[in-house]
């Protein structure tokens, strides 16, 4: 036994010795190791340019990607559309509104057809439509001698769907990122590396300070109040009042209270298929949720199988497409969405139709008989909510001036013939003061070229070039071409 501990006791004074011997050798390597490590690892000044740069051009390709298909320029935008849209929009005009005192005007675009002189119809769409889905109507009872008029509101189809404002930057350390991203996007990636260099900081305050003061555009989402206001200015720069009105779908809820406060303005109301709750017939949630609205706008199936769904079943295949090339362009989808947002979902029909104002103004109301069952019951209560209104059934969808344009159009033409004629009062407006004295001033220059000039057939012909010359600037004229006459 004692010579099995004495083996133990000299197995043990090795590894003794062992750590004995390690133990000092960990000091004197702990300084190299120390000293070494920074001079492993040396920092490249421009690393990080060009870790930032790639992430930059990674971005800017993926914008330019995206933006390839939603983002065109006008022009580029306007070439790319079916031609039956560019036949539609060749017979309209665009006149000019102002809604927010804050923002420029915007323009809005409109169809008309058939003679001035008679009773002017106004047709609303609802949401996610334009004057295109009425243009079938608008030939029709223009045919029958009704002056139509169909009107886009603003953010649908050829109407301005974006504003400029100012102060397009955004909030956090995400829309810091953004301002510095699109200020490098405009002046060039060296602009901030200069900037750094000179300075040892990027260019922050800078970059807030012009970001303050750029104007951006952004998708128009006007209130209920504010698209009447467009209606109202539509309706006088036109010279319609008074109307027989034409409202389709959430149209009612966008334009109740207007025709409330401007009952002397409208002659009759006619509704077509109104959303009772201001909830239109396009579901609006399928232009919201990413994902689906990329799938709906970017496919055309996707989109014409939504459309039949809930709007219309007999809608062509060019028309389905029109109405997706609409909402897909120049902020269409996010200016429509928008405004459906700040819809009145609470709108109650059966308490504006018992306003006190509505009490003498001739109603009528059009409604789908082959929709759905769901539909036809709506029906029912929109009827006992306005039982002084002339209840009509029709065979087309939730948007019949799609699939039944005639039948609608004979339904409105009948309703407003049914009326008293309406007379207007003709108020001959005065010239310009500026206006007047060019005029004069051209009709005293003819009168003495006649008396003295060389020739006076010559000269009378020259006077009137200028009197036309100046009806031009006023936007009344031919041209100088048919005043000379030579």
């Amino acid at each position: 036994m004692v010579i099995i501990t004495e083996e133990e006791e000299d197995q043990q004074e090795p590894k003794q010795s062992q750590t004995n011997e390690t133990k000092p050798q960990s000091p004197i390597s702990s300084p190299t190791s120390t000293t070494e490590s920074p001079q492993s690892t040396p920092s490249n000044p421009f690393a990080f340019w060009f870790y930032f740069t790639l992430i930059v051009s990674v971005i800017t390709l993926v914008f330019v990607f995206f933006n390839s298909f939603s983002s065109q320029e006008p022009k580029a935008w306007f070439l790319s559309l079916p031609a039956s849209l560019r036949q539609h929009y060749s017979k309209g005009r665009n006149i000019k509104v102002q809604v927010r005192p804050e923002q420029s005007p915007i323009e809005i675009f409109t169809i008309e057809q058939g003679p001035v002189a008679s009773e002017n119809v106004v047709l609303v769409h609802g949401l996610g439509l334009s004057s295109y889905s009425f243009r079938e109507i608008v030939r029709s009872l223009g045919v029958k001698g009704v002056h139509a008029v169909a009107i886009d509101l603003p953010g649908n189809g050829f109407s301005d769907k974006s504003v400029l404002e100012a102060g397009g930057g955004g909030n956090g350390a995400l829309g810091r990122f953004w301002n510095v991203y699109s200020e490098i996007q405009e002046k060039g990636l060296f602009w901030a590396f200069d900037h750094i260099v000179a300075t040892g900081q990027m260019p922050y305050d800078e970059i807030e300070a012009r970001i303050s003061q750029r104007k951006v555009a952004k998708p128009i989402e006007f209130y209920p109040e504010e698209i009447g206001k467009v209606l109202g200015q539509v309706i006088e720069t036109l010279g319609l009042a008074p109307v027989h009105l034409v409202l389709h779908d959430s149209a009612l809820g966008m334009s109740a209270n207007w025709v409330l406060e401007n009952l002397e303005t409208v002659r009759s109301v006619t509704l077509l298929d109104p959303a009772p709750r201001s909830v239109a017939a396009l579901p609006l949630w399928a232009l919201d949720v990413p994902v689906i609205r990329e799938v709906v706008l970017g496919v055309s199936s996707g989109f014409s199988w939504l459309i039949k769904s809930c709007c219309s079943k007999g809608i062509g295949a060019y028309d389905v497409e029109a109405h997706r090339v609409l909402l897909k362009g120049r902020d269409g989808r996010r200016a429509v969405v928008g405004i459906g947002k700040r819809l009145n979902y609470s709108f109650d029909i059966a308490e504006w139709g018992g306003s006190d104002g509505l009490k003498g103004l001739p109603l009528q109301v059009l409604w789908s008989s082959s929709w759905s069952k769901e539909w036809s019951e709506e029906g029912s209560r929109v009827a006992q909510a306005l039982p002084q209104a002339n209840f009509v059934k029709h065979s087309g969808g939730r948007w019949p001036q799609e699939d039944s344009a005639d039948e609608i159009a004979q339904s409105i033409f009948q309703f407003v013939s049914s009326l008293p004629p309406t007379l207007r009062k003709v108020v001959e407006e005065p010239i310009p003061e500026h206006i007047q004295r060019m005029l004069d001033e051209a009709k005293n220059n003819d009168h003495h070229h006649h008396h003295h000039g060389h020739g006076g057939h010559d000269h009378h012909g020259h006077g009137h070039g200028h009197e036309a010359g100046f009806m031009d600037a006023y936007g009344l004229g031919h041209g100088h071409g048919h005043g000379h006459g030579w």
